[in-house]
């Protein structure tokens, strides 16, 4: 471990351990002039010792793993014990402190954190990590909850738009016609990294299509925009006038209400549409060569309001998805005898097995649609909180200035703004989600007392592969 400041003015605390029998131990004292501990004296030159039941930790830690059993273990191979980080944060920091883990993962930096009465930040690339470290603080603050303990509320904020950003972002000093086209170079680079990323060819003389893959044409939605009905039945026209029967659509984000009935319509006109999210790794490189950019397929949430006077509750009556990877028939094909291999197929998760003599068995998983949920939480009053980031002004007077001018003046509030991302800030005021040792999920809130009034309630399901669906309805109260 290291141990670095950006002062001198930093938190240390000497790390004591309990021993087990108590014994005598010197005395010592920090010497400033030789710069080391020296040892305590009386007067007749004897060694001073105290009666102690501690001792200083050693360089050496001896700190068990986690046990397979353990409440804490939630099966990440690179997961710590809870034990070695609040002996780090303990050292560290002090109460009300913040404590930062930038590759939080399974979230155990955070959650001791929490434990022990810090503030804290955590990010990670990863959208299972986060997920799995909502749970685990969620966990905490139930169990501080039940001993009477305090604990912070949390948010999670999504910042995966600055890469999408980077190419909508055009020279505002260029001339009108060298702007357009530098958009339209923009937009074909945006195509080809889609198209790359999914591993389809680049096709010509299609309004709407862009590549194909695998017997399927394939259109990509727009960089900063929700695919809409519109855009979808532009897709369905074009399809019906060159015979076309299989398309795969990617988009960042697709219309609020979309699902399920712009799929029943292509159904009904002969067109197998299936819609895929395009995940933020597509903007990681080394993800993309090494072929680990998996685009899910979209699914969608049945939910029904309950109103009574001055309360409202929601019931979750459907969650369905439409994922495939792989197909039963290839899995058959490429298993050896007497092994085993889980595909996904039409949303649904099947375990195929071939036994010794070359028989194969499948066996499907997912019995119920409730199978695939891991987590769902409702905000009954969503869009009342705008999510608002504070940025420096990009002139002031006539020199323009970067983040990094700013850096000696980041508390100048005169110097920044604060601004509104058009986001807002999903409040988890409600949840259930399944741990590893209870897999139980509630499928109806208590109700929620609210003003009599007309609320935007938003319901988020996020499935057993770590993926978020949301859904936003209207309900007068």
């Amino acid at each position: 471990m290291f141990w670095y400041g950006k002062t001198k003015a930093v938190t240390y605390k000497s790390i004591r351990i309990p021993v087990k029998t108590e014994r005598k131990q010197p005395l010592r004292k920090w010497n400033k002039e030789l710069s080391e501990n020296e040892w305590l004296k009386d007067e007749s030159g004897n060694y001073l010792y105290q009666e102690s039941k501690e001792k200083d930790v050693g360089d050496v830690w001896e700190i068990p793993v986690i046990n397979p059993m353990a409440h804490e273990r939630v099966d990440y191979p690179t997961q710590k014990p809870e034990a070695l980080l609040e002996r780090i944060i303990k050292a560290s920091s002090n109460e009300n402190d913040i404590v930062a883990d930038f590759f939080c993962v399974s979230g155990t930096t955070l959650a001791v954190a929490e434990k022990l009465g810090r503030k804290w930040i955590g990010t990670d690339l990863g959208k299972f990590a986060i997920h799995t470290t909502r749970k685990r603080i969620i966990q905490v603050q139930r169990e501080l909850k039940a001993s009477g303990k305090d604990f912070r509320a949390f948010e999670i904020l999504n910042l995966g738009k600055y890469e999408r950003a980077h190419y909508i972002g055009v020279n505002v000093n260029l001339r009108e016609e060298e702007q357009k086209k530098q958009i339209e170079q923009k937009e074909k680079d945006f195509t080809s990294l889609i198209l790359h990323a999914y591993r389809a060819e680049s096709v010509e003389n299609f309004r709407c299509f862009q590549g194909k893959k695998a017997g399927r044409v394939v259109a990509v939605g727009p960089i900063n925009l929700p695919v809409t009905r519109l855009f979808v039945e532009e897709i369905i026209l074009e399809c019906r006038e060159k015979r076309i029967s299989r398309v795969d659509l990617l988009a960042f984000e697709f219309e609020m209400g979309l699902f399920p009935n712009i799929l029943d319509e292509a159904k009904t006109k002969g067109i197998d549409l299936v819609m895929k999210y395009i995940p933020r790794e597509v903007f990681d490189k080394r993800a993309v060569e090494k072929n680990q950019v998996v685009f899910h397929d979209v699914s969608y949430i049945e939910v029904k309001p309950l109103v009574k006077k001055g309360a409202v509750a929601i019931e979750l009556t459907d969650f369905s998805v439409y994922y495939s990877q792989d197909s039963v028939d290839n899995a058959a094909e490429s298993l050896k005898d007497g092994k085993s291999k889980i595909v996904v197929e039409h949303g649904k998760i099947i375990k195929v097995t071939k036994d010794k003599d070359g028989i194969v068995n499948k066996e499907v998983l997912t019995k119920s649609w409730t199978d695939w949920i891991d987590y769902w939480s409702v905000d009954f009053n969503f869009e009342s909180k705008q999510e608002i980031v504070r940025i420096p002004k990009e002139i002031v007077g006539e020199k323009q200035k970067t983040l990094k001018g700013f850096e000696s003046d980041q508390n100048n509030l005169e110097e920044w703004e604060e601004v509104w991302t058009g986001d807002f800030v999903f409040e988890n005021e409600w949840q259930s989600f399944r741990t590893k040792k209870d897999r139980t999920l509630e499928l109806k809130t208590p109700f929620y007392e609210c003003l009599p009034g007309r609320y935007k309630i938003a319901v988020k399901v996020v499935d057993i592969f770590g993926n978020d669906t949301m859904k936003i309805i209207e309900v007068n109260v």
